[in-house]
């Protein structure tokens, strides 16, 4: 190895103990200084809008919340594909725009008929 080669892990061996040195360190600093204040509700364990029951612990939940997770993971996915079509825009032409137009009124069609479903419904 020449010195130089050599050198240059001495600096990233350096950043990362310094990373390292400042995510424990601003985690440290937090435990220092947050506030400790807990009571039984705050304890509690909480998922999928069941609230925790003692005894039995199979209990029919709702699958709205897998819907609306499902169609947040589709709608992201579609932000995903919109952004590097729009970098490439111009190269593409009219074929590319129309593709992309067909693209987008799939997943408004898709859209419209969750909502149409009360798949969107929170409550």
């Amino acid at each position: 190895m020449t010195p130089d080669y050599a050198h240059s892990y001495i600096f990233i061996a350096a950043l990362g103990v310094a990373a390292f040195v400042f995510v424990f360190g601003v985690v440290y600093l937090s435990r220092l200084i947050q506030r400790r204040h807990p009571y039984p509700e705050k304890l509690s364990p909480y998922e999928c809008g069941i609230e925790p029951a003692v005894g039995d612990s199979w209990h029919p939940f709702a699958v709205r919340y897998y819907v609306f997770a499902l169609l947040f993971v589709i709608f992201d996915v579609e932000a995903v594909f919109i952004f590097p079509w729009a970098l490439v825009f111009r190269s593409l032409g009219r074929s590319g725009f129309a593709e992309m137009m067909i693209f987008i009124g799939v997943l408004f069609v898709g859209l419209v008929y969750a909502w149409a479903k009360g798949a969107l419904e929170w409550d």
